[in-house]
């Protein structure tokens, strides 16, 4: 197993362990300054998933600049980004930090992208991730940081920057996909 495989990997490995200090039932120390308060599991689930999202970058980079692109890797990326996003969405949701419909919307697009690029895979096409894509993963990791982390720092502001960015994630992520759909539409063959 090449590196970059092996980084795709430890980013699906890093997952349930971002649940665990998510969710795990156990009083953590916490940090309290004025009206903000943050646990320390909550801050180290937010360090593991930064680190976990950053790797979806550094393993697509190795593999083009070492020539390491395998269908393996092609199977693992999409499916670890997936995973990440997903149960940390799920996890936010089981919090009582983001409310279902905009985990259900992003979730949702992600199947239906997922299922065009395999439907054009069988018809022989490859459909390369858009502009509206990358941003769409931009946003939705801003939004998704910003709700580990309570919404420092602009809680101190009274802005509701987590909330912000997470409806600003569930527009462009339902805008990529239906830009993915209307310029993906040949690979679909509606006669059947």
């Amino acid at each position: 197993m090449n590196l970059a495989n092996r980084i795709t990997l430890a980013r699906i490995f890093l997952v349930p362990i971002i649940m665990f200090f998510l969710l795990v039932n156990v009083k953590f120390p916490h940090i309290r300054i004025e009206q903000f308060v943050i646990t320390y599991n909550q801050i180290i689930a937010a360090l593991i998933f930064i680190v976990a999202a950053s790797t979806d970058s550094l393993d697509g980079y190795i593999a083009r600049k070492r020539k390491l692109v395998t269908n393996l890797g092609k199977l693992l990326d999409p499916l670890a980004d997936k995973l990440l996003v997903s149960a940390v969405l799920i996890s936010l949701v089981e919090m009582g930090k983001l409310g279902a419909w905009i985990a259900i919307v992003i979730i949702s697009r992600e199947f239906a992208v997922t299922g065009l690029r395999q439907i054009a895979l069988v018809e022989g096409h490859v459909i390369a991730a858009s502009k509206w894509g990358k941003w769409k993963t931009a946003t939705q990791i801003t939004a998704i940081i910003a709700l580990l982390i309570n919404n420092f720092p602009f809680a101190f502001i009274n802005f509701r920057f987590d909330m912000f960015a997470s409806w600003i994630a569930a527009i462009i992520t339902v805008y990529s996909g239906f830009d993915y759909f209307v310029k993906n539409k040949h690979v679909l063959n509606f006669s059947d």
